[in-house]
């Protein structure tokens, strides 16, 4: 198993969010490990997403993405700067 490597300076706002337990470990992977790693998160987050879909029934299936769609907008504003 080999070592992810990181810069050594890192801003302030970056390191306190990698120190946040669950979604800072999941990001600092995806930046600094291995590329293969943003297919596992977006599995992790689609399962994630279906078994709230089977425990809470529609509202379930349907807030996540109501939720999404302001990320969405901002990726599509990023693909029209350039």
């Amino acid at each position: 198993m080999t070592l992810a490597v990181q810069p050594s300076a890192l801003p302030l706002w970056q390191r306190l969010f990698f120190k946040i337990p669950v979604l800072g470990w999941v990001a600092k992977d995806l930046l600094f490990g291995d590329k293969n790693n943003v297919w596992f998160a977006l599995i992790g987050f689609v399962s994630l997403w279906l078994s709230s879909a089977l425990t809470f029934g529609l509202p379930g299936l349907y807030l996540p993405a109501l939720a999404l769609v302001p990320v969405v907008f901002v990726v599509l504003l990023l693909i029209t700067k350039g």
